[in-house]
């Protein structure tokens, strides 16, 4: 075989190696610096360290209200609180607000604004709903990028809510907002608005203040740090962009 013919082939073995479509575990994860500042499809590589803009997203918005309990609209308090969240990083990096007004946004039209930029990421603020029993904030992400944010968020998060019961706490998941995005991206449910209690707390400006804070400090760590400290990276999984259609839990 000639020396092109080996070069050619050696190549198309690394680009099968990378481009598998199952949900095996794919190729290995290097260990590097956590200095990933570079957008990217697949996310498969530790969390991003010295990154200078936060996107920060309100859920819901506009003809979407999101929960809607105890006198209380998610659209409303994910608002409030991320702009909260703004200010506590005010000075200490770059923050971009999804939408700064009761304005509807569909998801894939945010995971699309979010990707294709360089140093950065993406925390989405939500209020969540279920059982009236249920209670306590719960952080989504998907990508193997994402895992050491989302570790640092539930932590604080958890530390000022003074209660959870039967919640998932931190949990990966395939979403339009963990999964689409081509940046380290995290979605972040504050607390259960179904729960009354929980409902008193998450109308009160101060809880939600000290849950914007406890989210500010958990960026600004992983922006000092990288991944040191949150635990082993999961297993990359390859999976299709996420879509309306899928089925829910998927």
């Amino acid at each position: 075989m000639t020396l092109r013919l080996l070069t050619a082939a050696a190549a198309a073995l690394v680009f099968a190696s990378c481009a598998g479509s199952g949900s095996g575990s794919g190729p290995s994860i290097s260990s590097g610096s956590g200095n990933n500042l570079s957008h990217d499809q697949w996310g498969h590589r530790p969390g991003p360290k010295g990154f200078s803009t936060v996107i920060i997203d309100a859920g819901h918005g506009g003809k979407d209200s999101g929960a809607v309990h105890n006198g209380l609209r998610e659209k409303d308090l994910a608002l409030d609180t991320a702009k909260r969240l703004q200010r506590q990083l005010g000075g200490k990096v770059r923050t971009v607000l999804m939408r700064s007004s009761d304005e509807f946004i569909d998801l894939d039209v945010r995971a699309a604004r979010a990707s294709g930029k360089d140093g950065t990421i993406l925390v989405s603020i939500h209020y969540n709903s279920s059982g009236s029993a249920v209670r306590g904030p719960e952080t989504y992400y998907w990508r193997v990028d994402s895992h050491g944010l989302a570790t640092r968020i539930q932590r604080n998060v958890a530390s000022v809510s003074p209660a959870e019961s039967g919640n998932r706490g931190m949990v990966r998941r395939r979403l339009r907002l963990t999964r689409n995005p081509d940046v380290p991206c995290v979605l972040v449910e504050i607390g259960y608005l179904s729960n009354a209690s929980e409902a008193k707390l998450c109308g009160d400006p101060a809880y939600r203040d000290r849950m914007a804070a406890a989210v500010a400090h958990a960026i600004l760590d992983q922006q000092a740090n990288g991944d040191a400290g949150t635990g082993p990276l999961p297993k990359p999984i390859f999976a299709p962009p996420s879509r309306p259609t899928d089925a829910p839990g998927s």
